[in-house]
């Protein structure tokens, strides 16, 4: 495994986070489930809205099948031996004047970002996935119009590399990140590539 390696002075709760796909089936506990929702819960958000949902299924659960059948076969290979499958909606508009809200898809982000933080905090796999079927999940989880559908996430406990489908063996590790340059710009957007 590659070292992720970060400017002096950053936590490295950032750089040690990625996203891995090796899982060992092996299950989790609800408790530690709700202890990724609490760190989500308490993500920043434009008027304290709280845009957020979290629609999940756990292996062995009666809606596992219907989460899983929603991902692209690719996902599908590895995703078989995760603990807990999450589809992560935001609301579009803010509870209380019911106003559009221009930043729920941001606030939803910063919600996974927590959620994420805090399952690689507990040595779990955490996986961000787009690769599923959006109008299935609308349809079979009874998400209604008000709410964008953003992603899905798997959770697991660690897995051997050598279990996952070959073509995925060798981007079993941390990625890197494009420099600081390529990403920050002062005063107008000139600056940037």
């Amino acid at each position: 495994m590659k070292k992720r390696v970060s400017l002096p002075g950053v936590n490295e709760i950032f750089p040690n986070r990625w996203s891995p796909r090796a899982m060992s089936g092996e299950q989790m506990s609800k408790q530690e489930l709700m202890q990724l929702f609490e760190a989500a819960r308490w993500s920043p958000s434009s008027y304290n809205n709280q845009p957020w949902r979290f629609l999940y299924a756990m292996q062995g659960m009666p809606q596992w099948k219907a989460y899983f059948d929603l991902l692209v076969p690719i996902n599908q290979s590895w995703c078989q031996k995760g603990a807990a499958l999450i589809v992560m909606l935001s609301r579009k508009c803010f509870e209380f004047n019911n106003e559009p809200s221009r930043t729920h898809s941001f606030d939803a982000g910063s919600a996974w970002m927590s959620l994420a933080l805090q399952g690689s905090c507990m040595g779990l796999v955490i996986h961000c996935l787009e690769g599923f079927d959006y109008d299935q999940a609308r349809r079979e989880l009874a998400i209604p119009d008000n709410y964008d559908i953003e992603a899905m996430c798997v959770i697991g406990k660690p897995g051997r590399v050598q279990d996952l489908p070959v073509e995925l063996q060798k981007r079993e590790e941390p990625s890197d990140r494009k420099p600081l340059a390529d990403l920050v710009g002062e005063g107008t957007f000139a600056f940037l590539k």
